[in-house]
């Protein structure tokens, strides 16, 4: 399949209520800003996305986007013709919406993280060619899959009939239809980390079905997608770097070393 051109990446790179702690050890106002070899974690992702030939543009969602343009480490991003910065809210899906509802916005849109520092041109080539043409796509790494290459590497799975799986911080909202499935997620955004809770607001079956793993996730998906009246997919990422993010100092010490590697 040949990848759209036309693509707004989302580059989320706001700031948590509570104090970070890799920014606080790194003595800096914002993780984003965390020196990773030698970098900004931010400046990987961005580099990446506005180098891509399907990404149009770079939005940067962040509450201070004045700490970026004043740090010499990621000015590059506030210059870069390519890449502009809009502030956001406290909450990641009212800001998602807040954008979307622009006049301005098209779609398809793409958002990832300022923390997935191994993003490459690789990972994004396969998630918009397996997310193209749908309208909501989440990509998510089996187990499997990350264990073989970085067995110490330690993630947050939910368990389905096909594996065990964990999130790789890259989504896809190919039409306005994807809006209602994020004004859920905005309910449920401060318990993101309770896979339980997440599924159970998107309806008794997805909850049971993933209890007693009687659903595949990509099955699972596209069910809460139906529900919706929106075509939901799953993609399942190919590299298992897709799922390591700069969440820890062992995140940090395990990316280092890959990308000392590259």
């Amino acid at each position: 399949m040949t990848s759209p051109i036309g693509v707004t990446a989302i580059l989320l790179a706001g700031a948590r209520p509570i104090p970070d702690p890799l920014a606080r050890a790194a003595g800096v106002a914002v993780k984003p800003l965390v020196p990773v070899a030698g970098q900004a974690m931010i400046s990987y992702p961005a580099r990446v996305l506005a180098d891509h030939p399907a990404i149009a543009r770079v939005v940067v969602l962040t509450q201070a986007p004045e700490l970026f343009a004043a740090d010499p480490q990621t000015a590059w991003i506030a210059e870069h013709p390519k890449i502009l910065f809009e502030t956001s809210g406290n909450g990641i899906a009212s800001s998602l919406l807040a954008l979307m509802d622009r006049a301005d916005q098209t779609f398809p849109l793409l958002m990832t993280t300022a923390d997935h520092v191994l993003l490459d041109a690789e990972m994004i080539d396969q998630f918009v060619d397996e997310a193209a043409g749908a309208d909501i796509a989440v990509a998510m790494v089996e187990r499997r899959t990350l264990l073989a290459r970085y067995p110490q590497s330690r993630r947050t799975w939910l368990k389905f009939r096909d594996g065990w799986w964990s999130g790789a911080n890259i989504f896809w909202f190919g039409s306005a239809k994807a809006r209602p499935v994020i004004a859920l997620w905005q309910d449920v955004e401060q318990d993101r980390k309770k896979g339980w809770k997440i599924l159970a607001a998107f309806g008794p079956l997805a909850l049971i079905g993933a209890v007693l793993r009687i659903l595949t996730l990509r099955g699972g998906i596209a069910r809460i997608g139906r529900r919706f009246g929106l075509e939901a997919r799953l993609v399942a990422m190919h590299q298992a770097e897709a799922c390591i993010d700069a969440d820890k100092p062992d995140d940090v010490v395990l990316i280092e070393g890959i990308l000392a590697g590259r």
